[in-house]
């Protein structure tokens, strides 16, 4: 065979690889955005897929919108630093946790007023609804423990110590919680009826662990690493299942039961997305561009759809002792919502 024609058949092969992975390719890209404005930063979102609701924290209060539209729906006032929203629709209740307050407001969904609040542990940060106890856990960062509220008589049952920065959590919705301590770098299994630790995984080669997906047939997890990586872990044994490579400055993840998909927002401006393969298999589908900021993410489980949420920035402000590495200013009125699928 000459060489021109030993050119041809490399181009042939590598042409015919790239089509084939761009037609396995799901196809996300940035299909929407609503400008909704507003000061002050943001955290955790929450979708609502049967009221279609989406539920925004927003430093003091929770912005609430109409899921496809993005219109505004109404407002959940007085949350002083907010991190999430938890829904318990079965209970006709929704309950957000108030990072400065260390308190938990319990809310109407159907009024978005609040009724209650309950004292917690110290800076709440992630929050859920645990199905199988009716119990709602928030996961407390400064205190390094969690706190069980019974969500029916919104009432505290007792404490979790995790003797670590508890970051995000998920339930299998059959008796099991997981977080992730961020600080330690491990996962944490707990019983949410017995209110104990059952066991404590490392993650390595996974640093700073922040978001934390379920996909409960198989029993997979799926953590967003600070260093740059997925990591797929066995819900069963804690064993590191496999690493993917994702975007810089992740913070949350999510995992699409129907498409077998995970989904992982960075705020370098990208959300990585996943394939689950097999129950052991797994690889980068696509990696798509969203915008700077855009960190973290609710996954719309009816459309399939992807919430990622950000504003512009303008210069950060000067450094100081307390504030080593100030945050950036926000732009007045530049938050949006971007929406992405197919």
């Amino acid at each position: 065979m000459t060489k021109k024609l030993v050119g041809y058949s490399l181009l042939t092969i590598v042409t015919s690889a790239v089509l084939a992975m761009a037609a396995s390719a799901p196809g996300y890209h940035v299909i929407g955005s609503y400008k909704l404005g507003g000061d002050g930063g943001w955290d955790y979102l929450t979708v609502d897929t049967t009221a279609r609701r989406l539920y925004i924290s927003r430093g003091t209060h929770v912005m609430v919108v109409d899921a496809d539209s993005g219109k505004s729906v109404g407002d959940i006032a007085d949350t002083p630093g907010v991190h999430g929203i938890a829904l318990a629709p079965e209970l006709g209740k929704g309950f957000v946790s108030n990072g400065r307050e260390n308190t938990v407001s319990i809310f109407d969904p159907k009024t978005l007023a609040t009724s209650s609040k309950v004292k917690v542990g110290e800076n709440p940060d992630a929050i859920l609804f645990d199905p199988a106890t009716q119990r709602v856990f928030t996961f407390n960062g400064k205190s390094q423990d969690s706190t069980a509220i019974d969500a029916i008589k919104g009432t505290v049952l007792g404490t979790i110590q995790l003797d670590g920065k508890p970051e995000f959590s998920v339930s299998d919705g059959k008796g099991e919680i997981f977080v992730n301590n961020e600080d330690k770098s491990e996962l944490v299994a707990i019983d949410p009826a017995k209110l104990e630790v059952k066991a404590k995984w490392p993650l390595a080669p996974c640093e700073s662990p922040s978001g934390l997906a379920m996909d409960r047939k198989n029993r997979r997890l799926f953590v967003g690493c600070e260093n740059k990586m997925m990591a797929v872990v066995n819900a069963d044994s804690g064993k590191v299942l496999a690493t993917l490579p994702i975007g810089e400055g992740v913070d949350a993840t999510a995992f699409d039961d129907d498409n077998g998909l995970a989904f992982a927002s960075c705020g370098e401006g990208v959300l990585t997305v996943v394939r689950e393969e097999s129950a052991d298999k797994f690889s980068v589908a696509e990696t798509v561009t969203t915008q700077p900021g855009a960190r973290t993410l609710a996954l719309d489980s009816k459309t399939h759809n992807v919430f990622v949420v950000t504003a512009k920035f303008g210069p950060p402000p000067a450094a100081t002792a307390d504030q080593p590495r100030p945050r950036r200013s926000i732009l007045p009125d530049s938050f949006v919502v971007l929406v992405a699928g197919k």
